[in-house]
Order: structure tokens, then sequence, then C-alpha cells
């Protein structure tokens, strides 16, 4: 038998609600903590459980018993003050596995240094990812690992059409690793060296930005 994980969504604005939706789509255990009542109301007939709590009161997140939760989900969204009190008395109940959605640098610094599990900057990170895929028809999508590395689906120009991995030595020459390619309904992970490309071919590569960047100006760009 599988025990389903059990999450709380803390703050139902777009990105926790949009969290909220996706975990329930996907048949997982959600409460739907806000303490605005008409957020409430709304997700009541979508998450698990649906409460109306201020999260900052030990006492109210006790009573809820969140530290029995595999994973909460701190989407406080105008509060900084509230999204850090929530995440230390979360931290503090024994929380597995706490996110925080950070409003900004310094937000992350302090949610980080209490014990937040994972930092995400929703609006910054799809900023990137949109200004990636506008700056050049070749990007699909780019997703940030870190400061300095990204994973990045690009589109096979002309000039590697034909051609093998090996032929190409992308690792060697631009420090970069193919991972999958996806060929319409075709998906081939960890491709051979001996593996040939075709023009329009999606390459999921993974690489510092710099050396992606080296690869789409010198392979990419017909």
């Amino acid at each position: 038998m599988i025990v389903k994980k059990q999450f709380a969504v803390i703050g139902l604005g777009r990105f926790g609600g949009s969290i909220c939706r996706s975990l329930s789509n996907n048949d997982m255990e959600v409460l739907a903590i806000d303490i605005d009542e008409d957020r409430v109301n709304e997700f009541s007939s979508i998450a698990t459980h649906a409460v109306i709590a201020d999260t900052t009161d030990e006492s109210v997140l006790k009573s809820l018993g969140i530290r029995n939760f595999d994973h909460v989900i701190v989407a406080i969204g105008d509060n900084i003050q509230a999204s850090i009190l929530t995440t230390l008395i979360l931290k503090e109940l024994g929380v597995s596995h706490i996110t925080v959605k950070a409003q900004n640098d310094y937000h992350e610094k302090v949610v980080r240094k209490i014990g937040a599990d994972r930092i995400v900057h929703p609006e910054r990170d799809m900023g990137q990812r949109i200004a990636h895929n506008i700056m050049s028809n070749n990007v699909l999508d780019y997703l940030e690992l870190s400061d300095q590395h990204s994973i990045v689906e690009l589109i096979a120009s002309e000039k590697m059409h034909d051609k093998t991995l090996i032929e190409l030595d992308i690792r060697a020459n631009y420090g970069c690793n193919v991972v999958a390619i996806k060929r319409d309904e075709e998906i081939i992970v960890s491709p051979q060296a001996t593996q040939t490309i075709v023009k329009g071919d999606i390459l999921i590569v993974i690489g510092a930005d710099n050396d992606v960047n080296r690869l789409e100006k010198n392979l990419l760009m017909d």
C-alpha cells in the first residue's frame, strides 16, 4: 500500500494557490491555510482540508498538527514578517521539510538562516526563463540550478545536422553535457557519443551559464 505524502500550503495567493491545485490534481493530501476567509472558501472544494488560521501563532499551528506533515510550503505573499515568523515556528515544531517563497534577497537570507530547506523566487525565476526564451529563437526553456549553472532546452541548428555528439565534442569544446534529446515523440536519455543529431532536435543541456552561452553562439546560430 502506497502512503500518500501530506502537504500543507500556507498562503493561498497566486503562487500558493497554484501549488495547492497542482498537488490536489495529483491526488495528494493537502491542507490549505490562509488568514483570508474568501481564499480559504475558494480552496475548500480543492484541497483535502482548508482552514482559516494565523500561522504566526504557535498554538494555532500546534492545533493543526503541522509537525505531522511531510512538507510545508510557506507561500505568504506580501507580509515578509509573517513569512519569517511562520518559518521559524515550523522549524521549532520539527517540520521535516519547509519550502519558502522569498520576496527578495534579504528575505531569502533570513529564512535560510532559520532553517528553510528550500527557497524559491517564482517571479524572478520566471522572469529569467522568459528573458532567455525571447533573447534567442534557439532557447526553448531555461532552468537555473545555481548562480552559475543551468539546464537549458536548445533547438539543434543546421550546423549540427547529421553530426554525432562525438563529432561535435560538446563536452570537451564547451564544458556542457547533453543529458537527453527530444525528437518528435521520442526521448533519448543519456545519448551515446555516436548519437546523430538532426536539425530541429531539442537538446537538454546542462552546464555553466558562460559555457552554455558559448555553445549557443557557436553551434546554434545559423
